[in-house]
């Protein structure tokens, strides 16, 4: 079992460029040189505080919410650093390990040391062993069921907090396996999934308690730091060895990451994205991309990945991978190139949508594409050879109106005359572009 409340020594960092967008006037540093696929921050190029990171989440309208081991919470709106620590706000710890944001907006921090702690925006509430019935100060997960109750996993058991009661459940009095708990997800029925470090996994009904362990299931390691539930209801739990177990209620399925050979290599994060592809991020062998049945692997070798060390992942709007590693920083990541967001002000908007002349072109192998939607619309950006093959989907999802911009990387293709096309609604727009190598 690992122990992650110590912090490595931090390396000396060196400067690294990354690609900026529009936002190149308001954020400094940047340089076009690298892959457009990937933007790294780190306190070398950005005001990001700490390059160890625990844990991301994006709110409602897009802010990026950042915990770090020793550099406290940051709020990044794309543009704008905002940095919340014990010095200038209400955080009682520097470290977080856990970030959840409810309906509400609130956003809920479980530290290492210090409590959960509730902030509004504005005020800031500490719970902890002496003010409330939370049974541990440390707190690795935190989840809300659909009547408004908090689960919280810590390093001593399970607490459920109303906003008012607490009702702390463990070894000793529920059926609780193991009282070291990683994760807590909750499915269509209102069943709690609690993962441990040491007893397997728990399903709770409220009532009765179901353990799934390696003696009495197909789960191969008794330790599970991550959950997801998909789409059909399946639960993916992630455990060592750079493996994630699927349970679809009956069969148990292990899926192992391709030439993993360290026997630490706990699987801490797990996130699906919008196609129902699962993301997963490895303690020591970066970051992978599993369909079902191919897996793609992205590590500081083959990608523009800053670490190995991938604690979160989380998925905005526009399919960017937000990824904090323990090192290496905040890694933006899309598999054609990082989508920006650069206008949305009202008075600029277009009365029709518009898709741009790419530019430069003819270009090698990086080009920039805008677009702009006047509305909320589903739309639709490919690219197609001169055969009209389709050869990458950019964008397939709901946008809301304003002017998006990507950076688009021709790397991986021959030199040729290339279109893209935009579809919203009835609305269709193609482009011809042309890659010279």
């Amino acid at each position: 079992k690992e122990d992650t409340a110590m912090k490595p020594t931090k390396p000396n960092l060196i400067l690294q460029t990354i690609i900026s967008l529009v936002l190149i006037l308001t954020v400094s540093n940047f340089s076009l040189s690298q892959s457009p696929e990937w933007i790294v921050y780190k306190t070398s190029n950005s005001s990001l505080p700490d390059n160890w990171i625990n844990s991301i989440k994006i709110d409602s309208e897009g802010n990026k919410w950042i915990g770090t081991i020793d550099g406290g919470l940051v709020k990044f709106n794309d543009v704008s650093w905002t940095i919340y620590n014990t010095s200038n706000s209400g955080l009682p710890d520097n470290f977080i390990r856990e970030i959840f944001i409810d309906n509400s907006g609130n956003k809920w921090l479980g530290t290492n040391n210090g409590g959960i702690v509730k902030f509004d925006g504005t005020n800031w509430i500490v719970y902890n062993t002496s003010n409330s019935g939370l049974p541990d100060n440390r707190v690795y997960t935190i989840n809300k069921d659909q009547q408004g109750n908090l689960w919280i996993g810590t390093n001593n058991g399970v607490a459920k907090f109303d906003g008012v009661n607490w009702i702390v459940y463990n070894s000793l009095n529920s059926g609780l396996p193991y009282d070291d708990v990683r994760s807590i997800a909750i499915d269509s029925q209102g069943n709690k999934w609690i993962c441990t470090n040491g007893g397997g996994v728990a399903k709770f009904d409220g009532v009765n308690w179901t353990v799934y362990n390696t003696s009495n299931s197909g789960l191969p390691y008794d330790a599970v730091y991550s959950m997801v539930i998909d789409g059909q209801g399946n639960k993916w739990f992630g455990i060592n060895r750079g493996r994630i177990v699927k349970f679809d209620g009956n069969n148990w399925t292990v899926y192992n990451m391709p030439n993993s050979i360290f026997s630490d290599n706990y699987v801490y994060a797990l996130t699906l994205d919008g196609s129902g592809n699962i993301w997963m991020g490895t303690y020591r062998e970066g970051m992978a991309k599993f369909d079902g049945v191919n897996w793609t692997v992205y590590n500081t070798s083959n990608s523009g990945l800053p670490d190995n060390s991938v604690h979160s992942i989380a998925i905005d709007q526009f399919g960017n991978k937000w990824i904090g590693t323990w090192g290496g920083g905040l890694a933006v990541y899309h598999e054609w190139g990082v989508i920006i967001k650069v206008e949305d002000e009202e008075q600029n908007l277009p009365e029709d949508y518009i898709l741009y002349q790419n530019y430069p072109n003819p270009f090698n192998p990086n080009t920039i594409i805008e677009f702009e939607l006047p509305k909320k619309a589903n739309i639709k950006l490919a690219v197609y050879d001169a055969l009209g093959r389709e050869i990458g989907k950019l964008v397939d999802q709901e946008y809301e109106s304003g002017k998006y911009q990507i950076k688009f990387n021709g790397n991986n293709l021959p030199s040729g005359v290339y279109f893209y096309r935009l579809e919203a609604g009835k609305f269709v727009s193609v482009k011809k572009m042309i890659l010279l190598k």
